[in-house]
């Protein structure tokens, strides 16, 4: 089954790690990007789709704007996937994704809204090994030739746009990479990036056609609170993911939230 839902921290753990057991190396390496939502409803919709209308229009428009009036030295590199990055990260709409490598910063996200620790949150992983399956030839080729399982920036310069990208194959793709590390929040939160091959799918979408590729996570109301005291206490919290002053004060704010005004449904 593709969706499960736990009722525990314990069974949450054994779900998040499942499958991290590499034989051919003999060590814990878990072949899993994971993103968390806390609302359990919500699809995995880029913020470029968000923006609604004839938003496939809006991408190029956006971008070449943002490369316009951003400076530019704060890219490494003059590539699409440093400009891409960056973009992302400062809140552009995009059609990337963000993900994680680390379950722990998933579960974060999951429960960090104070507003939704009511509702049913998520977490989705996609094995991005078998993800990567269905890349065109020339992309599993160069994965191949570094002998890794996700992409850099680097790796993916020889495409020089993402017109070039969406017509390595006629099929819908996703590929997974490493954003450069732009600031500490990018290095703290274990970022990792998914980029489709047509911005009218939603990952979602692709998904569900490639069922084998991922599970989805459905954590209870019931065991939020409980899961967010745990990861607070494990120092995953906005003042170590989102560093500064303001992550800080997020942070603050839910840890002196008042006891009297959670809203945690019973368990049956």
């Amino acid at each position: 089954m593709n969706e499960v839902r736990v009722s525990s921290w314990n069974e949450l753990l054994e779900c998040l790690y499942e499958d991290a057991w590499m034989s051919n190396i003999q060590r814990f390496r878990s072949p899993y990007a994971f993103r968390g939502l806390p609302d359990a409803s919500f699809s995995l919709m880029t913020s470029l789709m968000q923006l609604g209308g004839d938003f496939p229009q809006l991408e190029g428009h956006l971008l070449r704007n943002f490369k316009k009036y951003a400076h530019r030295d704060v890219v490494e590199q003059d590539s699409i996937w440093h400009w891409l990055s960056l973009a992302q990260h400062h809140g552009l709409p995009t059609r990337l994704l963000d993900w994680t490598f680390s379950p722990f910063v998933a579960l974060h996200f999951a429960t960090a809204t104070i507003e939704c620790l009511a509702i049913d949150g998520a977490v989705w992983t996609v094995d991005y090994k078998k993800a990567h399956d269905q890349l065109p030839y020339l992309l599993k080729a160069h994965l191949a030739e570094e002998g890794a399982d996700v992409f850099t920036v680097e790796m993916l310069q020889g495409i020089r746009t993402l017109h070039e990208f969406d017509n390595l194959a006629p099929d819908t793709f996703i590929a997974f990479f490493e954003p450069p590390s732009l600031d500490d929040r990018i290095i703290n939160q274990y970022a990792m990036f998914s980029v489709i091959s047509d911005p009218r799918v939603a990952v979602t979408e692709w998904l569900e056609q490639h069922p084998d590729t991922y599970r989805k996570i459905i954590i209870p109301a019931a065991i939020k609170w409980e899961i967010r005291d745990k990861l607070d206490q494990a120092n995953i919290n906005e003042r170590v993911l989102f560093p500064g002053l303001d992550g800080l004060s997020l942070w603050l704010k839910r840890q002196y939230y008042p006891v009297e005004q959670k809203k945690i449904p019973p368990t049956s």
